[in-house]
């Protein structure tokens, strides 16, 4: 049922706009232009959920470097809501 409510929301809002503070957006930059190195060996759960944070935070670099833009100190973007979700759920 909340994955069907997804899809609607999705549909209806693709991207949101956000405001990012300098020192969060060349975060993000660097957790996309950081290289993965060697091979995953097993992970425990907090080792595969923090991978995945760790994707959705270089997701949001992605998005910064193709089309972000700096408004005086801040860095403007528009971000797939999924990952605008992703940022939301990890703060909580």
């Amino acid at each position: 049922m909340l994955a069907a409510i997804g899809a609607y929301v999705e549909a209806q809002v693709g991207r949101v706009t956000v405001r990012l503070p300098k020192a969060l957006a060349e975060a993000a930059l660097a957790a996309w232009d950081r290289d993965e190195l060697g091979e995953l060996g097993e992970e425990t759960r907090e080792q595969y959920a923090l991978r995945g944070r760790a994707a959705e935070l270089a997701l949001i670099g992605l998005a910064i470097s193709d089309r972000g833009c700096w408004v005086d100190d801040e860095l403007v973007v528009d971000l797939d809501v999924a990952v605008a979700g992703a940022a939301l759920r990890a703060s909580q």
